[in-house]
């Protein structure tokens, strides 16, 4: 199955537990819309001490950005009835193990929609791609993005001197044969995200 993704270069749109809300590849093609979101969260974006490069984007930035194939990677968009509120990403580091990062407009959070996203986008990757571990990191003081990573089932692994770096372990292995790991279906607040 890990050949569809690599054979077609094109993720689905991906549908979450919540109405409206889905995940889909982040192309050139929505520069503005990610620009314009950029733009109005670039304090939120901050506030934690990470995104700083990713905050001082102007618009050809970000659109170089997306004309930039992530390919073994995923960048997608999240949207909300057809609207980018943020971003969520499965960066191929050393597959089948993959790290997460994400963040949603300051407007969007509390809303549970991160943890939909990550939990579409990441039972995606353990089934398509043939991930087996999740990895991300939080820096110290983001409360709110470790807690998504609490309901997802990710554990702390390491703790730095400014990031606390989580994991997740996709496979269940056992008597019978290896399955994705599912994730509970409780979702929660939100908030930016330490790549991995």
């Amino acid at each position: 199955m890990a050949d569809l993704h690599r054979d077609k270069h094109v993720l689905p749109e991906l549908t979450t537990r919540i109405a409206g809300l889905t995940v889909r590849t982040l192309t050139a093609a929505h520069t503005d819309a990610y620009y314009a979101l950029i733009d109005r969260n670039r304090e939120h974006l901050t506030r934690h001490g990470d995104y700083q490069a990713l905050a001082a984007s102007d618009h050809e930035t970000a659109h170089a950005e997306l004309l930039d194939d992530p390919h073994p990677s995923l960048r997608c968009g999240v949207f909300l009835h057809s609207a980018l509120i943020g971003r969520v990403d499965l960066v191929a580091v050393n597959p089948p193990k993959f790290g997460l990062g994400y963040w949603l407009d300051h407007e969007a959070t509390g809303q549970g929609y991160a943890t939909a996203a990550c939990r579409t986008l990441i039972e995606y990757g353990a089934t398509v791609l043939g991930a087996t571990d999740v990895f991300a990191g939080v820096t110290h003081g983001n409360d709110r993005s470790g807690a998504v990573l609490t309901r997802l089932g990710f554990k702390v692994a390491e703790v730095f001197e400014t990031y606390t770096r989580y994991h997740r372990a996709l496979v269940i292995t056992g008597p019978s044969s290896p399955r994705p790991a599912h994730t509970s279906p409780t979702d929660g607040e939100a908030g930016p995200n330490r790549p991995a």
